[in-house]
């Protein structure tokens, strides 16, 4: 299972950092990455990052946000930096392993302005 957690209230131009740790059976892991959805929106690829290291950035976070993982721990962080209030929404995490996908129940996170 996976447990996310970091998110809350920030105003626009601060910092969060989520984190997601993925426990119980879950071995050989591929990929893991955070997805959001803003209220009455589709759900988007927010950054993912591959065993042994490429990332990938959504365009709107390119420069802002970075992902990074703690293989031992079998963790992922986002460090979400120059928040706008664009950024609101339930940002959930993701895992791509040998056996399948997890996903994250989701942590909310909310920009004013």
């Amino acid at each position: 299972q996976l447990q996310a957690s970091g998110g809350g209230l920030v105003r626009a131009g601060g910092s969060l950092r989520l984190s997601c740790a993925a426990s119980g059976s879950i071995s050989s892991i591929y990929v893991m990455g955070w997805y959001r959805q803003a209220p009455g929106k589709q759900r988007e690829a927010v950054a993912t990052i591959v065993n042994g290291g490429p990332t990938t950035y959504g365009d709107s976070v390119k420069g802002r946000f970075t992902i990074s993982r703690d293989s031992a721990k079998n963790t992922v962080y986002l460090q979400m930096n120059s928040l706008v209030p664009e950024d609101t929404g339930v940002y959930y995490c993701k895992v791509v392993h040998m056996r399948g996908i997890l996903w994250g129940q989701g942590t909310l996170v909310t920009v004013s302005s």
